[in-house]
């Protein structure tokens, strides 16, 4: 019995008291690194490794304060809250003592090089560029495929897999996108998406802290970020909090079952987000709503899980700080918790007071819009503190409003008119963002016959860039890029002709581009280059006139500059008595930007059919 009792000894030694006197390793640290003297002192940091919970944890810094440890269900998780209100510049410690070992994890606490009031961003004075990186440009084929990772092809032929675009393509287009006189690009997901198919779309995070590799590294954005600041274009960085990737860390070996909703488990969401504000709704929909799920492949995060939300909202800040980005599209808005994404702007734009924040409010009406909006009347008294939101219904009118006859009580421009009367539900119309297209619509032009019809194309072009809001080009839609989302959303999403080596045609030069293409891109550049630094458009009020005739006339006012569009949506030729619009007609004759050709504007004004006037006053 004694010889028995020794070998059980022995082998406990051997394997239970060195298991438990291994060093502890650390796969994950997130955020990766800091700064100091940041608004908010408190940080949080993940650490994620096999068995770490039972280490006993401390800090080589005496300036770094360790408030809390808080181990999760899961043992590999540990999470630090830190005060940095006195804290320097410094790489310091984190001592993790497991028995008679110690692991110790160096951390770097960074010397900001900008101040938050320094980063500036988008206004109605912008026009933003949107870009699906994988699909713009090719410009590093050697990260096609990278080692290791899920999705390890690349076939331009398939509409659902990856076709190569990168930073470096968009990088490489940087004049192009300047040229053409946008003043900000919007790129799609570029964080780490490791899913085993349909990743070339980005919306399934599977690190919040790393640039997808077949994209680029984290230093390389910052470099695009940089560059494109150099050529007078701002960044808008596109981001997830409502849901991730399955393949994420955070859910196959989540910290506990309630970072995720529904207890982790795949629920379905209704997608009938309006149930949030719907004062009928019952618990049951507002619950399907927001805390089910877009796919199984999509885990539902629950922002109402405190460390959730810290995790999330710092790794926003994170990349504003690191890279230096302007502004933030926030991807399924309303899916998430209401409260956690009011705290989340309140918070970004506390340490960030001139950034701007646009969530994707897909809702079918101006009200349901309206009261995401920061400072909605609709919403009180709570608050999204959400400075700008996406105009869903006005997007859906422009694509139906230049092909319809337009009559003085309904069809084409009436309902821009009609719609543009109701702007007081918003509490601030400007900060709309409007668009003719983007990665998840039916493009502008769906079919070729579309794309060769100009007139229709100008008006709508025309109309985007001169009535209120935040405008947005989708990537092709300058060149007639078409796409129909019935056929699927890959085809909303095709390569930018020229984009890669052996393209047959280059439509990023005026020799690659058809005689539609280039009156389509050189009219679209001529209204941006005019629109840039215009305050009647980028600052000004807008007056508007009931349809007279199928005609749709209205100003843009700031100060002593005057702009007014006057916009026959008829097929046939029209005679405007112009004496109800003498309030915004201040002169005998005016230019019309578009054509160059003096207008008169005393007694009646002689339209074309689908004619279209820029006057500058």
């Amino acid at each position: 019995m004694k010889q028995i009792f020794f070998i059980i000894m022995a082998v406990f030694s051997l394997f239970g008291w060195h298991s438990a006197a291994r060093a502890a390793s650390i796969q994950k640290v997130a955020p990766t690194f800091w700064w100091t003297g940041m608004k908010n002192p408190e940080l949080q940091i993940l650490l994620y490794g096999e068995g770490i919970a039972s280490s006993e944890v401390t800090l080589s810094s005496p300036d770094v304060v360790l408030k809390d440890v808080v181990k999760q269900a899961n043992p590999n998780y540990l999470l630090l809250y830190v005060d940095l209100s006195e804290a320097t510049p410094q790489t310091f410690n984190i001592i993790l003592k497991k028995g008679k070992k110690t692991t110790t994890v160096p951390y770097e606490l960074k010397q900001r090089t900008r101040k938050g009031e320094d980063i500036q961003g988008f206004t109605a004075e912008d026009v933003l560029y949107l870009i699906m990186p994988d699909r713009f440009a090719n410009g590093d084929p050697s990260n096609d495929i990278v080692k290791g990772m899920a999705e390890d092809k690349v076939d331009r032929t398939e509409q659902y897999a990856r076709h190569g675009g990168d930073l470096k393509g968009i990088e490489d287009h940087l004049d192009y996108i300047a040229d053409l006189g946008v003043t900000a690009i919007w790129l799609n997901p570029t964080q780490e998406n490791d899913m085993p198919e349909g990743s070339y779309h980005g919306y399934a995070i599977t690190d919040y802290y790393q640039i997808d590799r077949r994209f680029g590294s984290n230093d390389e954005f910052k470099q695009l970020v940089d560059q494109a600041h150099a050529k007078g274009l701002k960044v808008v960085m596109d981001m997830i909090f409502n849901h991730c990737g399955s393949e994420n860390y955070l859910f196959k070996d989540r910290p506990s079952d309630d970072w995720f909703n529904f207890k982790s488990n795949y629920v379905q969401t209704s997608f009938k987000t309006a149930s949030v504000q719907d004062i009928h709704a019952s618990d049951y929909e507002r619950k399907i709503a927001t805390d089910g799920w877009f796919t199984q492949a999509m885990p539902d995060l629950n922002q109402r899980n405190r460390h959730v939300a810290r995790y999330l909202i710092q790794s926003s800040i994170w990349w504003i700080e690191f890279a230096g980005i302007n502004g933030i599209r926030q991807d399924t808005h309303p899916y998430a918790d209401f409260d956690f994404m009011s705290q989340w702007c309140k918070e970004v734009l506390t340490e960030y007071p001139h950034f701007n924040i646009v969530g994707e409010t897909w809702l079918n009406s101006n009200v349901l819009v309206s009261f995401w909006q920061k400072d909605s009347k609709l919403a009180a008294p709570r608050n999204s503190n959400l400075p700008t939101v996406m105009d869903f219904p006005l997007q859906g009118l422009m694509n139906r409003a230049f092909d319809e006859e337009t009559s003085d009580w309904g069809g084409g421009l009436y309902n821009l008119y009609d719609y543009n009367t109701q702007d007081l539900v918003y509490a601030n119309p400007m900060n709309l963002l409007i668009f003719l297209d983007n990665h998840d619509t039916s493009r502008f032009c769906v079919k070729e016959e579309q794309a060769k019809n100009l007139t229709r194309y100008k008006q709508a072009m025309l109309y985007l860039l001169t009535t209120r809001g935040i405008p947005q080009i989708y990537y092709g839609t300058e060149i007639l890029m078409t796409g129909d989302k019935g056929n699927g959303d890959g085809t909303l999403r095709k390569d930018f002709p020229g984009g890669w080596s052996g393209d047959k045609t280059d439509c990023f030069s005026q020799a690659g581009r058809n005689e539609w293409q280039n009156e389509a891109f050189d009219y679209t550049r001529k209204l941006l280059k005019w629109r840039k630094g215009n305050d009647a458009i980028g600052k000004g009020s807008m007056k508007h006139f009931s349809i007279a005739y199928g005609t749709y006339v209205y100003e843009r006012k700031y100060g002593n500059q005057s702009v007014v569009v006057i916009m026959n949506g008829t097929d046939k030729a029209q005679e405007l008595d112009l004496t109800p619009y003498k309030e915004i007609l201040p002169k005998a004759q005016a230019t019309d930007v578009l054509s160059g050709r003096t207008i008169q504007l005393s007694g009646k004004l002689s339209l074309g059919q689908r004619e279209s006037l820029l006057l500058c006053f």
